[in-house]
């Protein structure tokens, strides 16, 4: 394989891949022989693009002859429930169980490279880094980059990449990709449910999966302790109609005790998010996480208003448009009053 240290990064951030980048990426992957070693790496606190896209991916390498592949994410080894039933789980290893100098690492759905916590290191130790993306505020750190701001989910590169290598979308890829690309559309509900969305979601639904079942399973299930952990961060929300240029800003903190007084796993709390968003008062919905003392995994939405990738990118993260996220450290005051400090500078629609 090719060193990274001699390889131009391909593929510029903010704007589709080229022809070039389709074609540099599809020879990375045809240069792994088949006792190659590739390892496959998504962003902490994995969500069902994150899962999805790499597992599915992960499938069609091992379709193509590719024997050695590992999939793994930063942190605890802990596949969210609603995930547990995805196809190709058998590919993943413990962050500290990954190869240390893999053929070729790919990446998937991490806007930058501290999403990718302690396997950071494995885009210098491989031979090369192949990143596979749908964020706009991806900077593009791979040796090629595929990254697509237009792409509704990371799942429409993988799917487009997949079919250019020859791998036969089957039904087990195919509920990989319609998980992942359901799950950042919100059901279809997203601006970015494009006609090009309905008709991957058509091909994919045309392997035989059910949407149905995988609906139910992924957002329709819920433990009895997460509907009530749910009732007690939602009854702390607060409206402050004036923030944003006064488009308006509505948010809410979930801690450690709340989980534990629950007895809830951390990932309950990434739906949560959707029941605040909704708020008609607001332009900006936020919820803070705790994730160790005095530090905050933070969601941020927006209905257009506010571009809170600006806000994320300004505070260490990055996302989409219409949602963004980042790492808050401090008192929960202090980390809402940092956004409150951004909101104005990335407004796109002013209140009347």
């Amino acid at each position: 394989m090719t060193s990274t240290a001699s390889v131009p990064l391909a593929g510029a951030a903010g704007v589709a891949p080229a022809e070039l980048d389709w074609a540099a990426a599809e020879a990375l992957l045809r240069a792994v022989p088949p006792n190659g070693r590739v390892l496959l790496i998504c962003h902490v606190n994995p969500d069902g693009d994150a899962l999805g896209s790499m597992l599915g991916f992960g499938l069609g390498l091992r379709q193509l002859g590719v024997r050695e592949v590992q999939a793994t994410f930063p942190g605890p080894p802990e596949v969210p429930e609603p995930f547990h039933g995805l196809p190709g789980l058998e590919l993943l290893v413990p962050a500290d169980a990954a190869d240390v100098a893999p053929d070729l690492v790919i990446c998937f759905d991490a806007a930058s490279e501290s999403r990718l916590g302690e396997l950071a290191g494995r885009l210098s130790s491989a031979g090369a880094a192949l990143v596979l993306d749908h964020h706009a505020s991806n900077p593009g750190f791979g040796t090629v980059n595929l990254v697509d701001p237009g792409a509704a989910a990371t799942s429409v590169v993988a799917e487009q990449l997949l079919v250019r290598l020859g791998v036969v979308v089957d039904r087990a890829i195919a509920e990989c990709l319609y998980v992942a690309l359901t799950t950042d559309t919100g059901s279809f509900r997203f601006a970015a449910t494009t006609p090009a969305v309905h008709e991957m979601a058509a091909r994919l639904l045309a392997t035989g999966i059910s949407p149905g079942d995988i609906s139910r399973r992924v957002f329709d299930t819920r433990p009895f302790g997460a509907v009530r952990l749910f009732g007690e961060v939602l009854g702390r929300a607060q409206l402050e109609p004036s923030a944003a240029g006064g488009r308006g800003l509505v948010w809410t903190f979930a801690t450690l005790d709340d989980l534990a007084r629950h007895d809830q796993r951390p990932y309950v709390l990434e739906a949560l998010i959707d029941s605040v968003r909704c708020t008609a008062e607001a332009d900006v919905g936020c919820v803070l996480k705790q994730t160790t003392s005095g530090e905050w995994a933070v969601s941020m939405r927006s209905k257009g208003a506010v571009d809170v990738s600006r806000v994320a990118v300004a505070l260490g993260g990055g996302g989409h448009t219409f949602a963004a996220g980042f790492t808050g450290r401090g008192t929960v005051e202090q980390v809402v009053e940092s956004i409150r400090g951004q909101l104005d500078a990335a407004l796109v629609r002013p209140a009347r």
